[in-house]
């Protein structure tokens, strides 16, 4: 696959520094310099071009909604400028430039991502009625969303009560553009035709596209193998999705979800897609394993004391000295294969939204897709890996219950 293998490889386009993880994360503290696939030059004071234009509210104090849309007409902060060069890697941390142009930086290479894995442009939902995207750094408001025309981030209050700005945290910001790719690429349902799995599976592609896309960080993928070996189920940041510090993450892709667990009902899309979510993180498990195998790298029996659903009678410690000791042999051949894992569920998952109609939407026509996918991209050999872990989620067995509502639940509200 003739994708870029990192946004720190390419040393062309447009320099800007940006968080791979959440700078509350002790391994992340830093930012690393990327380059998005825009030529030095073209990036315009906001920092803006032809896909995005990124504002700084000075007091955007509620969330767009239905009867609220772009353009912003309140009073924003100067747009952010490059250097003669061109360039925003200049920016100093800390500062609201910095976290404007870090918004635009982290959504800008999400697209270049998926746009890769499309093999096409991604045409927006809403073009008829806006040419480019706005994105907004900051609105007060513990959240983050994607919607008719525009992102814009907020806050998260943490467990000991510190805010901090979701405008820094890469995995929330490409959860967020993985919205927007899938009403482009899957569509809106009609209101007749609105199924809740609809929904849920909008949350699990979203998250999924925040996986793929961290994995094109350096940094990420040797955080990883570093603390994992190769180990993937091992709690690490590929599976903790929208990590927020060091012990709070918004979901898990690895998960012990069923449909089973939602028979007598639910409480939001966001949960009621993690057995979906799981069982596409454990294909992908399962095609980095097969690659390992194939290559050399570990053994069959290896992979199997591994496997995804739980033995009270594991030793977890034994299976991590194996995978230390086959890692610590070929540590680059982990890499290579990790990456490859990577590609192809990117590009399977891109042929599998193409292939899905947003009407009456359920989980099994999502492995369907998969399956499709899979045959054209492998010829069907991992088959048999999409229809067990599916199966194993019990996806398309279960009928799950009701959506649950809270007396809190209601529609965005503006903070006065």
């Amino acid at each position: 696959m003739p994708l870029s293998r990192g946004f720190n490889a390419q040393r062309w386009g447009t320099r800007f520094r940006l968080f791979p993880q959440s700078p509350n994360l002790a391994a992340f503290k830093e930012p690393i310099t990327v380059w998005v696939d825009v030529p030095a030059g073209f990036v315009l004071p906001g920092p803006a071009d032809d896909r995005f234009y990124t504002i700084d509210p000075v007091d955007k104090r509620c969330p767009y909604g239905e009867d609220y849309l772009p353009p912003y007409r309140g009073a924003v902060y100067p747009p952010v400028a490059p250097d003669a060069q061109g360039h925003f890697d200049y920016l100093a941390v800390g500062t609201r430039a910095f976290n404007t142009a870090h918004l635009y930086a982290s959504v800008r290479c999400v697209l270049d991502v998926w746009e890769a894995y499309f093999r096409r442009r991604i045409n927006w939902h809403f073009r008829r009625n806006y040419r480019r995207m706005e994105l907004v750094s900051f609105v007060d408001w513990d959240n983050a969303q994607s919607g008719y025309g525009f992102i814009e981030t907020g806050y998260h209050l943490t467990a000991s009560g510190e805010e901090t700005l979701l405008c820094l945290n890469f995995d929330v910001i490409a959860h967020e553009l993985g919205h927007s790719i899938l009403y482009a690429e899957v569509g809106i349902p009609a209101p007749i035709a609105q199924t809740d799995e609809y929904f849920a599976f909008h949350e699990s592609a979203a998250d999924l596209c925040a996986l793929v896309s961290s994995l094109h960080f350096e940094p990420v993928l040797e955080h990883i193998l570093a603390t994992s070996r190769g180990n993937l189920y091992v709690l690490n940041e590929l599976n903790r999705i929208g990590e927020l510090s060091d012990i709070e993450q918004i979901r898990l892709a690895s998960n012990f979800y069923k449909m089973s667990n939602f028979i007598n009902g639910w409480k939001t899309e966001h949960y009621l897609g993690l057995p979906l979510t799981g069982a596409i993180f454990d294909v992908f498990v399962d095609v980095f394993q097969s690659l390992l195998i194939q290559r050399g790298l570990i053994g069959e029996q290896l992979a199997e004391l591994s496997a995804r659903i739980p033995d009270p009678a594991a030793n977890v410690e034994q299976l991590q000295d194996l995978y230390d000791t086959a890692y610590q042999r070929n540590a680059s051949g982990f890499k290579e294969a990790l990456l490859d894992a990577r590609d192809y569920l990117g590009r399977n998952l891109a042929l599998t939204w193409t292939r899905l109609s947003p009407d009456f939407l359920y989980f099994t026509d999502v492995e369907q897709a998969m399956l499709q996918a899979d045959q054209e991209l492998s010829g069907g050999v991992y088959r048999g890996a999409i229809q067990a872990n599916f199966h194993w989620r019990q996806i398309g067995q279960i009928e799950v219950g009701p959506k649950l509502y809270s007396h809190q639940e209601a529609a965005v509200s503006c903070r006065l």
